[in-house]
Order: C-alpha cells, then structure tokens, then sequence
C-alpha cells in the first residue's frame, strides 16, 4: 500500500539549498534521511542529455518535501526549479520526467551549454535500497541502483552492469570515494597530506620512519603516492603498491632517481610491465620546488585519473 504525503494538499514548500555537495555519499543520504522523515524525499536524476550539459548522465539531487535539496543536475542555474518540481511530485507520491533546455515546456529556463537534459523525480517510498548503497561505499564495494519508470522504484543491483538505460532501467553505478594512501617524510608529506584532507579524499599518511603496512588499504579505488628522497626507504611500501591494483601508482624524484629505481626493481625480479604502471616524476606538472606545488601537482593528477575512470 503506497504511503500518503503530508504534504498531500497543503501549500508547497519553498526550496533552498541545504547542503551545497555533488558527493554521492551526502546526497543519498540525504535522500534516505529525508524519505524516513515527515516530508518524505525524492532522488531526481540525469537520465538524458540532448547536446551539451553542466553535469555527466547519472549527475543526482536529493530533494525533501520541506523544500531542502542538496546535489547538481546542472550548473546549478536550474536546481531550484527542479526541487520545486520534485516537492510537487512528494506531495501527489508518483514519479515524473522534467524536460529542461531543448525540447522543454518551460521556455524561461535556459541551459548555459545550450542543450537539453531530461531529469526523472523519483519519490522515494522505501529508503531500504539507498541505505544498501551507503552500506556498501562505506565497505569499499562498487554498487549500482537501478530505476525503474514503470514500477516507480529503485533496486541495488551489482557494479559490473553498464551505466545508463538498459533493459527498462536507468543503472546508476556509484564508487566509494578516492582513497589516498601517502608515504613519505618531512614537509612533502606533511603539505600533501593536509591539502589531500581538505579537498576530500579518504586519506591516510604514513611517515616512514614507521614500520607500517599498507597491503590492506590498497583497492581499485585507490592511489597510491610515494614522497620520499630515498629509494630504499620507498621500496618496501612501492612492494605492497605493486602487489594491488591501485588506479594510480606515483612516485617522487627526477627522471635520473626513476632510472635507479627501475634498476633496483628490476634487481628484485619485477618486470618492467610491472615497472611501467609507477607515474614518475609524479604528478601533474613539475619539476616543483616547494612542497604546495607538489602537493598541487600530485593532487591534480589523482584527482584526474580517478575522474577519467570509466569503471
């Protein structure tokens, strides 16, 4: 039995930005928070691009019946409008499609990129399914939810199906967030660390004056950055580095300390397949002489290469 509004029939909120976030994590939950609440929730999400577009297929908004909203389907020049459609859409408990730019009945409403995106406003009945998502990026698990129009409903289904519409569903699929593992010493270390920590990665540091492992931190979702001055005090962590699959594997020094370093793994039996997945010199631009632009450097490249997956 579909469960009735509170809003059913009363005035429409006024919509307003609750959280400013394109985090997955944050927007699902808010959506969860939101659909076990009074107000219920709905999880709007870019089902089409018709041109260009601000945001990639997939792109999310959780928006709840009191007019709160978080997360971007656009440049953020049409989320208000969408969210006033979504609370319209909790109050009466049934989905719909939004039409904006191209094709759209609201011709006041002008994407920047000049193109046009369809939106689907999902009100969500059981906040079961986006929790199991939660659950599952907090484990380190790739996972996908998959949106079917007809049925109004979303499922969790497994990470290795396709993104887009398939089969009658819209497959959203959802990676835990970028882990940066950082090893290394002094004021390298220190720099890259605090600056990795404010822009959101999960981070950890090892200084290498510690005996530590990193074997059971390293995930496909992973990178990996080696800062140290000395290859010999690097090669037991590039070891462990080696041994996983991490999506980025990067190393400090010039050109000339790579060539040692390539000799040194060659001497311990890694091929040079093997050799040729660590980015070195690290990072993005360089040669850098102070530790922000490292820190700049290697942050942007990561960030690039995490961004640039396409599973």
């Amino acid at each position: 039995m579909q469960k009735s509004s509170p809003l059913l029939n009363t005035t429409p909120a006024t919509p307003y930005c609750a959280i400013m976030t394109d985090d997955a994590e944050t927007i699902l939950n808010y959506a969860g928070e939101g659909a076990e609440s009074q107000f219920g929730s709905a999880l709007v999400t870019l089902v089409d691009i018709r041109g260009g577009a601000s945001r990639a297929l997939g792109a999310q908004m959780a928006v709840r019946g009191d007019g709160g909203y978080c997360g971007y389907v656009s440049g953020g020049c049409t989320e208000a409008a969408v969210a006033a459609e979504a609370i319209e859409a909790i109050g009466k408990g049934v989905d719909r499609y939004l039409l904006l730019g191209e094709g759209s009945r609201f011709f006041d409403i002008v994407l920047p990129c000049g193109g046009g995106i369809t939106l689907a406003i999902h009100v969500l009945k059981d906040a079961n399914p986006v929790r199991e998502v939660l659950a599952l990026l907090r484990s380190r698990r790739r996972v996908a939810l998959g949106y079917d129009p007809h049925r109004q409903s979303v499922r969790v289904i497994g990470p290795s199906i396709n993104a887009g519409w398939g089969d009658g569903l819209f497959v959203r699929r959802y990676r835990p967030k970028a882990r940066l593992i950082l090893c290394g010493r002094g004021i390298e270390l220190d720099t890259t660390t605090r600056l990795a920590t404010a822009s959101a990665f999960e981070t950890l540091s090892f200084d290498g004056r510690s005996p530590a492992k990193i074997d059971d931190d390293v995930d496909q979702d992973t990178a990996v950055a080696l800062l140290f001055h000395d290859i010999d005090q690097e090669i037991p962590f590039l070891k462990a580095a080696l041994a996983q699959e991490p999506f980025y594997l990067g190393a400090l020094g010039s050109r000339r300390t790579h060539e040692k370093r390539c000799q040194a793994l060659l001497a311990l039996g890694y091929s040079e397949t093997q050799i040729e997945r660590i980015k070195a010199p690290i990072g993005m631009f360089g040669p850098v002489r102070d530790a922000g632009a490292l820190a700049l450097s290697v942050l942007a490249d990561v960030g690039g290469a995490y961004s640039n997956r396409s599973s």
